[in-house]
């Protein structure tokens, strides 16, 4: 879906962006709501959904099996709602679209911490000229991740007129994917 969208996008061109992004301004005076749930699954560019869709494949097939097919698609919209609603109460005053899924992925990494908290994951560690694939704590990686965008958020919000990367849509979804997860999960399917 986040494709199929994104060829949308990139047909329409700026009044496709305009007409389906976030605008906090639009939400606060109770405007355009639908854009809460059709901007998750726009992206600024290639590099863009590239990169949220890394994120995704890494972490949503274990997520979705922990909680079945239709359970983790009303976790993964709810974990994007929540992502956009914390965006907009952070700079309910800005005019600067909001787009993309990465809220909503923020949430399932948190599930995914939550859920498999001692899972390791297999990566390529640049080291200068060198790329090992090496194994981390999912953990550690994850915690990393968190703590980049929840520092990100606080050197942000001097430069909101800019625009750039919602870090409180990340720090949202991820908070809330990471406190509802386990109200979502069967307990039999991931043999607990």
């Amino acid at each position: 879906m986040n494709f199929l969208v994104f060829f949308q996008e990139l047909r329409g061109g700026d009044p496709f962006v305009q007409q389906w992004s976030v605008i906090p301004t639009d939400i606060v005076a109770g405007h355009h709501w639908i854009t809460i749930l059709t901007a998750m699954f726009m992206h600024e560019g290639w590099l863009h959904i590239l990169g949220n869709m890394v994120f995704f494949w890494s972490f949503g097939p274990q997520i979705e099996d922990a909680m079945g097919p239709f359970r983790y698609l009303t976790f993964y919209l709810l974990c994007g709602l929540v992502a956009s609603l914390g965006q907009i109460a952070a700079l309910p005053t800005s005019s600067i679209p909001n787009l993309g899924a990465s809220g909503a992925i923020a949430g399932v990494m948190g599930a995914f911490l939550v859920t498999y908290p001692r899972d390791r994951i297999r990566m390529i560690l640049f080291i200068g000229f060198f790329a090992p694939v090496t194994v981390l704590p999912a953990g550690l990686l994850i915690g990393v991740w968190f703590l980049m965008q929840l520092f990100s958020q606080v050197g942000s919000v001097a430069n909101a007129s800019s625009g750039g990367v919602a870090y409180m849509a990340h720090v949202a979804g991820f908070i809330f994917g990471a406190v509802v997860a386990r109200l979502f999960e069967q307990r039999d399917r991931i043999g607990v």
